[in-house]
């Protein structure tokens, strides 16, 4: 009975909330459009026009009733002629503390190419539970990028 607290399974990482990517339905309607042709299911993505540095806001998710646990935010993103980079940023808001950020800035794409798997983390400890998460793209300079199967992942604080 000893072993039984320290032998506890591991949890496996499981998907909270998915975004298909099937509309431009999509926080930030500038410079944004649902492209039917473009995707990495063939169901159609978002593609943003960037004339420069924008922030464009995806989604928001409220209750997700998470926390010490490792949030993943994963979304396939494709660039053409960007003339800055491209990463994905998970913004959580917590109440009474303020707001805190992950960015995807190793994995930063720049220039032309295809569809890649982007991912940041965020790390929840114990009683760290966000009112609101925050699933947005940034492009720091002009070109044209498209965003597509987005997933926010709640995970193991450490991943196997």
């Amino acid at each position: 009975l000893l072993f039984s607290a320290a032998c506890t399974k591991e949890e496996t990482p499981r998907t909270i909330k998915e975004f298909p990517m099937n509309s431009a339905d999509v926080i930030t309607q500038t410079n944004v459009a649902f492209d039917p042709a473009i995707s990495v299911d063939g169901k159609g993505s978002v593609r943003i026009d960037a004339p420069s540095r924008m922030v464009v806001n995806l989604y928001e998710v409220r209750g997700a009733d998470v926390d010490h646990a490792r949030l993943v935010y994963r979304a396939k993103v494709k660039t053409k002629d960007v003339d800055g980079r491209v990463f994905i940023e998970m913004r959580c808001a917590f109440t009474g503390k303020g707001e805190y950020f992950s960015r995807g800035l190793d994995t930063a794409l720049t220039g032309t190419n295809d569809w890649t798997t982007q991912e940041t983390p965020f790390f929840l400890k114990k009683g760290q539970k966000p009112e609101v998460i925050k699933l947005n793209l940034v492009i720091t300079g002009k070109g044209t990028v498209w965003i597509d199967d987005i997933k926010l992942i709640r995970g193991p604080l450490k991943p196997r």
